[in-house]
């Protein structure tokens, strides 16, 4: 049985792309049969995987409703595959408003899907129709959020959506956890953030957490995840850490 995980937040500039690719390759690595959905117009897992995506992309899988098998194209890493985005990809918004059922498409196109153990939807930074298509098709909910300032704001706002996309879609969606991203334990403000989201959500914040690492900066020019790019970089060691958290520890189950 495959598990779906979609990985988003409402905020930018948080990992979430990063996250997206480098625990597909991590999962990879570990044995897992992989597929990435990159569901982001701009399509920074497509360019940081080096795919250049084909005539059709996912954005041709919603528009005409096909399944995503002639899509897929395959990365440097064994295991992991790919559903590439493009540009065009933007206006799926407006057209995807004029279908009635607008909010499922993407779990009915992904229902063809069947030879992988793990299919990951990186989702852009907005609570648009493209996240709300992955979180209906989603069982899991990962939520990147970065050690800074302002890391809780609109993570309330999300979680209020997610519990309403709950209600109204998706009755089965769990929140897998929250992943601390760009860490850097020599600033007293990443240790205060840390400290307060641990203390607010506590068992819904993953152990492992991301460090700011010139390695992970670095990867996507190269086209590749940090596992292939660097793979003795803390970057490299907390994303293998990261998917065998979510392996082994259950996290799946968290509501």
């Amino acid at each position: 049985m495959k598990h779906i995980i979609a990985i988003a937040n409402q905020k930018g500039g948080v990992g979430k792309t990063t996250t997206s690719i480098n625990l597909c390759a991590a999962l990879a690595i570990s044995g897992k049969s992989v597929l990435l959905i990159d569901l982001d117009p701009q399509a920074n897992a497509t360019s940081g995987l080096n795919i250049e995506p084909k005539s059709a992309t996912i954005y041709e899988c919603l528009m005409d409703r096909r399944f995503v098998e002639g899509v897929i194209s395959p990365t440097c890493m064994y295991g992991l595959d790919i559903v590439a985005s493009k540009g065009d990809l933007v206006g799926a918004e407006i057209e995807l408003s004029n279908i009635p059922d607008r909010q499922s498409v993407l779990k009915n196109v992904l229902d063809g899907v069947k030879n992988y153990d793990f299919v990951i939807i990186d989702c852009p930074p907005a609570f648009g129709l493209l996240t709300i298509n992955a979180l209906v098709a989603a069982s899991g909910l990962i939520i990147p959020v970065q050690c800074e300032y302002y890391a809780m704001e609109g993570l309330g706002r999300l979680l209020g959506n997610v519990e309403r996309i709950r209600e109204s879609f998706n009755p089965d969606l769990a929140i897998q956890g929250i992943v601390l991203t760009m860490y850097d334990s020599r600033i007293n403000l990443s240790r205060q953030v840390q400290d307060e989201i641990r203390g607010f959500f506590k068992e819904k914040v993953f152990q492992t957490v991301i460090p700011r690492n010139v390695a992970l900066a670095e990867a996507p020019s190269h086209g590749k995840p940090v596992l292939s790019y660097n793979s003795a970089s803390s970057g490299a060691k907390a994303y293998l850490d990261l998917a065998k958290e979510i392996l082994t520890n259950g996290k799946e189950s968290i509501g």
